[in-house]
């Protein structure tokens, strides 16, 4: 049977301790070993504190001196815990080494087989319109998780409060399902462009409809993922998810509350068509009124940002999170947020230690493989850490023109 392992404070953090404060751990230390190796506690005198506390900040056996005390119990109880730390030391030296020579996980999948050719074909990656009452960029209007879970979501921000809730039976939209969201607002905001440009030449166009009509194959070709049998069966939940997923806003500003209707992601679905083998083929996709009236609209600059089209490759939750708020925030420059409103921005059910465990990973798999126009970094704050988002250089950003410039870019 493997013997239970000591959870050991890092050598630094000790460090950080008062000498009171490191007696006592190390007396619990000690008692805690002997509890679980069966064996009877032993107060350890000032001597044995001071050459276990020399030991522990420098892992050098000399300091314990065993032999200056003989094989009394104290000597064995210095002698067991040593060997304990010393083990627990030469397991982080092996996973230091074994981080230094194995490469950390990609940060986004592969594209699809046939992704180049159709990249010819997808059009801007365009999000949620930006409002005053409700940015869908400052907060994560779906769960973070692959997979659809029940509950709901609350944000407490400054000027507002945002509650996300999903369907009693199908649950909140997921951050993937949100592919699809994407996908109505990119669509709806081409027809906007190619409107104003029939308008500019003297035509009488049609504004566009608020029934969105795509094959699944068009919306999986869109969001990069591959076309087996399984995707179609995703897609269906997916829109189902979206459907029943709705947001309200307690609007704050002026010192007034005001309570805004909730508003659904998509305002309903229908599949038109099947395939002979019963696989989604056409859908039809009402863009809810909130959405539609946004973006066709009389002003210049649509309220719109584009995202990167290697946005749909990014394969966490957190790390599209990231990507968004950066997008929102830092846009051409740089933005940074402490690790605890991220937590709170982000939605998650994972506990704050978690989170930022799981954040600081992705932001060192970053560093090996970069996520899409921003460099990410930790820096020191005053209570907390702090993720700082910075734009890298983007030459066809600086190049584009007319589609963007009408856009509300940041």
């Amino acid at each position: 049977m493997k013997a239970p392992r000591l959870p050991l404070m890092p050598r630094g953090q000790f460090a950080e301790l008062t000498l009171h404060e490191k007696n006592a751990y190390l007396q619990k230390l000690a008692d805690d070993f002997a509890a679980q190796h069966d064996r009877e506690q032993v107060a350890l005198d000032k001597d044995a504190l001071s050459r276990l506390r020399r030991y522990y900040s420098r892992r050098v056996w000399a300091d314990l001196r065993l032999e200056d005390l003989g094989g009394g119990p104290l000597n064995r109880t210095l002698r067991n815990l040593g060997e304990h730390i010393r083990a627990e030391h030469i397991g982080e030296d092996i996973t230091a080494a074994l981080l230094q020579e194995t490469t950390p996980k990609r940060v986004m999948r592969a594209a699809p087989q046939d992704d180049a050719q159709l990249m010819f074909f997808v059009p801007t990656i365009y999000d949620a319109p930006l409002k005053d009452d409700v940015n869908l960029m400052d907060v994560a209007p779906f769960s973070l998780s692959k997979r659809a879970n029940r509950g709901v979501i609350k944000y407490e921000l400054k000027d507002s409060l945002i509650t996300i809730e999903g369907g009693a039976e199908s649950g909140l939209a997921t951050v993937f399902d949100y592919d699809i969201f994407l996908n109505m607002v990119s669509y709806l905001a081409e027809e906007v462009q190619q409107f104003r440009r029939d308008e500019s030449k003297g035509l009488r166009p049609s504004l566009p409809p608020k029934v969105y009509r795509p094959s699944a194959a068009h919306i999986l070709k869109f969001c990069r993922r591959s076309d087996g049998g399984k995707s179609y069966e995703d897609l269906e939940a997916a829109l189902d998810r979206l459907s029943n997923t709705t947001i309200k806003v307690v609007n704050l500003s002026g010192g007034k509350r005001r309570a805004v209707d909730s508003r659904p992601l998509i305002g309903g679905y229908s599949v038109v068509s099947r395939t002979g083998a019963n696989k989604i083929d056409l859908v039809e996709i009402t863009i809810p009124d909130w959405v539609y009236k946004s973006v066709v609209t009389t002003e210049k600059r649509i309220p719109l940002l584009t995202l990167h089209q290697d946005y749909f490759l990014i394969s966490s939750g957190i790390g599209r999170f990231i990507y968004r708020l950066a997008r929102k925030a830092a846009g051409r420059d740089e933005a940074q947020y402490s690790i605890r409103e991220l937590h709170k921005r982000s939605g998650s059910t994972q506990e704050l230690r978690k989170f930022a465990y799981d954040l600081r990973e992705f932001v060192n798999r970053t560093q090996a493989f970069p996520m899409p126009d921003y460099d990410l970094s930790l820096v020191e704050g005053k209570d907390d850490q702090k993720l700082h988002m910075r734009r890298r250089g983007d030459d066809d950003l600086k190049a584009s023109t007319g589609l963007l410039a009408e856009t509300g870019d940041a």
